[in-house]
């Protein structure tokens, strides 16, 4: 085995890496309680900008002990220093287009600082040199954040587009430097989508709470913990992590950071504003099951199903990990269950989880007969 190979396999998710993610996590359960309490465009918008930008830092993260090993005491109390930013920062995203919006926007510049200064201590040229390149753009555009937070109303909504399109655009610019460890990078990934997916979970909780329980919540709370485990069979299926991973460490060197930024950042973007949009309309569909959605909610848990399944059609894509068309139907099949939770809540999440379902079973049937 190479050096480099050796090196690579050497370097695994480590526990503080799995303590930060919890915390990043607390990010999402308060996106997903904001669009609970706001199911509204506006609403939307405000979670779509705040992930973004929370999404793009977390990625960063990940980059970051990618090349950087956290196994110097400095180095932990830096990255526990970052976490302690990302708390804060998760704690004003409730009022983050109020009075929180400087709270918001000090806390994203301190994850941001503590990211340069971690990253900075690589000891591999190629990547500090790197670093030196996006330094400039994460900066600029975690001021814009805090510009935005201080200044409220419109020119805050305007600020933090431009800092969601430019961070996202930054890769474009920006050629070469960065080395990905295969393993690491996918499993860091696979591990914050079945946290996240938990969150679903805890929505079915918190939906049941509201009422005593009798069979019919008990059968409706299980549908929700179905819609979930579907979640995760799209995702974790049949292996499909290992194949991601395989697909990554085949890929040549110079190509990883292109897939990384692709399959990784853009389209898991899409999977967790799916995840989190699923998660707050389960809140309203367990605890009211028979009642009809309000049109808004229905968009939401019909649309976050689509935007789910589109994302991970377009993470296996980017990969060449693709099985076929039955995930792409799905997605567009989940959009046709909208009507439905205007006649009844419950019946627009079994209408999901049955369609994806039969889509994830199709194909696990085709890859059989394509074995045989």
């Amino acid at each position: 085995m190479s050096a480099a190979a050796q090196q690579e396999e050497a370097v695994r998710v480590s526990t503080l890496e799995l303590f930060f993610d919890l915390v990043f996590v607390f990010t999402i359960t308060q996106l997903t309680a904001l669009l609970a309490h706001d199911m509204t465009l506006d609403g939307a918008l405000q979670v779509v900008l705040m992930l973004g930008v929370i999404w793009w830092m977390y990625s960063g993260y990940v980059w970051l002990t990618n090349a950087v090993q956290t196994d110097r005491a400095e180095r932990r109390v830096l990255l526990l220093g970052g976490m302690a930013a990302y708390l804060i920062l998760a704690l004003a995203v409730p009022h983050a287009f109020g009075d929180g919006g400087p709270a918001f926007g000090i806390a994203y510049l301190l994850v941001v600082g503590v990211h340069l200064g971690l990253f900075a201590r690589t000891s591999d040229s190629a990547t500090f040199s790197a670093v030196l390149g996006l330094a400039p753009f994460n900066l600029a555009t975690a001021l814009l954040v805090l510009a935005g937070g201080i200044a409220g109303g419109d020119a805050q909504y305007v600020l933090w587009i431009l800092a969601f399109v430019c961070e996202w655009l930054t890769p474009r610019f920006l050629r070469g430097g960065f080395t990905i460890a295969a393993g690491h990078f996918v499993e860091r990934h696979g591990l914050v989508i079945l946290i996240a997916i938990g969150e679903s979970i805890i929505a079915v909780g918190a939906g049941a709470a509201q009422a005593p329980l009798d069979l019919e919540l008990a059968a409706v709370a299980v549908v929700g913990l179905a819609a979930s485990a579907c979640l995760w069979w799209a995702y974790f299926g049949a292996g499909d992590d290992s194949r991601a991973e395989e697909a990554m460490a085949a890929a040549p060197p110079e190509d990883r950071p292109r897939l990384a930024v692709e399959a990784f950042g853009y389209w898991h973007l899409l999977m967790l504003l799916g995840i989190i949009g699923i998660a707050a309309a389960e809140k309203n569909v367990v605890a009211h099951p028979f009642d009809a959605l309000a049109a808004r909610q229905a968009v939401t848990l019909g649309a976050a199903a689509a935007l789910f399944m589109a994302g991970d059609v377009l993470f296996r894509r980017t990969l060449g990990i693709s099985r076929g068309p039955a995930r792409a139907l799905a997605a567009l099949a989940a959009l046709a269950t909208i009507p439905l939770g205007l006649a009844a809540a419950a019946l627009q999440l079994v209408a999901l989880v049955a369609l994806l379902a039969a889509a994830l079973a199709s194909e696990g049937r085709t890859a059989i007969s394509g074995a045989r």
